[in-house]
């Protein structure tokens, strides 16, 4: 069956999105969404919002723009175009997968807010090295969507992010947490007449370059596209 996916543009590595999400499937069609062809979001079966730069703060009303490892220039229309990409997916009940950027970004949408910089909030160092991710163990909640995913209360995850979840909005459920408490996963409290959407923040597109199985990026992947095969 023939299906389109739509993942939003980064500044920073979009190829291995599409490498990842469309694999060998012929039938797998990708359109890379930018502000320029939002309407193509039409035509999407479902939308991966994709990792990159902090979302400007003014989104989740905060005043601080001067934090620790924030950018030198936002791109808030960055944030407006991907914003309404979610508000279009949940209208039309498109299956979401959000990476990193994009987990803080859903987050953000359904009224949440974001850890300016982890490290300044007293936690670990979550950013990447300088040529790979870190790597580190979270614990999965049995359970949830992460759960089913994973098959174990534990597992090894990449790490390439200086922000996190801070206030978690009301619809969302977090069903994994680093050693330090940060969210890790995140999806539907109440999952009843809801779209798919799982939520990472960790960078699955890559992980499998970073380990010796591909098990939980292949899982990841699996479970999207199942969704959105159920939804065609």
């Amino acid at each position: 069956m023939h299906i389109t996916i739509g993942i939003t543009d980064t500044e920073t590595r979009y190829q291995n999105y599409p490498a990842w999400i469309k694999g060998d499937n012929s039938d797998i069609e990708i359109i890379r969404l930018t502000p320029a062809n939002i309407d193509d979001q039409k035509k999407c079966d479902g939308i991966v919002l994709s990792g990159g730069i902090d979302t400007h703060p003014k989104f989740y009303n905060n005043d601080c723009i001067n934090y620790q490892f924030a950018p030198r220039e936002y791109n808030a229309a960055r944030d407006e175009f991907e914003l309404k990409i979610f508000k279009y997916a949940q209208e039309k009940k498109k299956p979401l997968l959000a990476v990193c950027r994009g987990m803080q970004l859903v987050n953000i949408a359904l009224g949440g807010d974001l850890i300016q910089d982890i490290e300044e909030s007293g936690k670990l160092n979550h950013r990447r090295n300088e040529d790979s991710d870190r790597m580190h163990e979270i614990t999965v909640v049995k359970g949830s969507l992460m759960y089913e995913i994973a098959g174990t209360e534990s597992c090894i995850i990449n790490s390439a992010h200086h922000q996190a979840l801070g206030k978690i909005a009301d619809e969302l459920v977090i069903t994994a947490f680093s050693p330090d408490g940060i969210a890790e996963t995140a999806e539907w409290k109440n999952k009843k007449d809801r779209p798919f959407l799982f939520c990472v923040q960790f960078h699955p597109e890559r992980l499998a370059q970073q380990q010796n199985t591909d098990t939980l990026p292949r899982e990841i992947r699996k479970q999207f596209l199942k969704a959105v095969n159920q939804k065609k």
